[in-house]
């Protein structure tokens, strides 16, 4: 008879709490203010950069392989540069262009915008992609005879484009601004 009158009473106490799972959230991300530095450290080219991120050279090897990272949001800019013949520049291009379409699986839109600036001999192609992708910002940039830059973004989390958004868009103008900034030395 108590095991019966037991178990209503254990029912009883752990149905009195009073829990309601709380929705799953983000955390709040500041960002900061704007401020830019020169980046001249390559002989070929040089563009501003972020105050807040910090230019790593990703290969001994090769000092045209640079990554400019931003620790405080798990970003970093994978930055290549080739010296290149013309006949070659098509075959750049193209395979950049492959580079960001592997993505087209996971990708809702890939959009491309082609960048012009004459007066310092900079020309390229900027592309933007939508959904959970792992790179959703890429660019290359050339002088259209023997100079080809490019750079891809990429986070150390997953992509999930809703919790990303906030800094993505913050880093993006910084890439804008690395990109209108750029300028081929000779």
């Amino acid at each position: 008879m108590n095991k019966i009158l037991l178990i209503p009473f254990i029912f009883f106490v752990f149905s009195c709490s009073n829990y309601s799972p709380k929705p799953q959230g983000y955390f709040r991300i500041e960002l900061p203010e704007r401020q830019y530095t020169n980046f001249e450290e390559n002989p070929h080219f040089s563009f501003d950069i972020s105050s807040i991120a910090i230019a790593v050279k990703d290969s001994e090897d090769n000092k045209n392989w640079f990554n400019i990272v931003y620790p405080d949001f798990k970003a970093t800019i994978y930055c290549s540069y080739l010296p290149i013949a013309p006949q070659f520049l098509s075959e750049m291009t193209e395979d950049s262009r492959k580079l960001v379409y592997k993505h087209v699986v996971k990708a809702d839109v890939i959009s491309e915008q082609i960048y012009s600036n004459p007066e310092y001999n900079v020309y390229g192609t900027i592309y933007s992609l939508e959904g959970d992708v792992a790179s959703p910002f890429q660019f290359y940039l050339t002088d259209s005879v023997s100079d080809f830059f490019r750079a891809s973004l990429l986070f150390d989390a997953v992509p999930n484009q809703d919790s990303i958004a906030p800094v993505l868009n913050f880093v993006k103008e910084d890439i804008i601004k690395m990109i209108e900034s750029f300028r081929w030395e000779k």
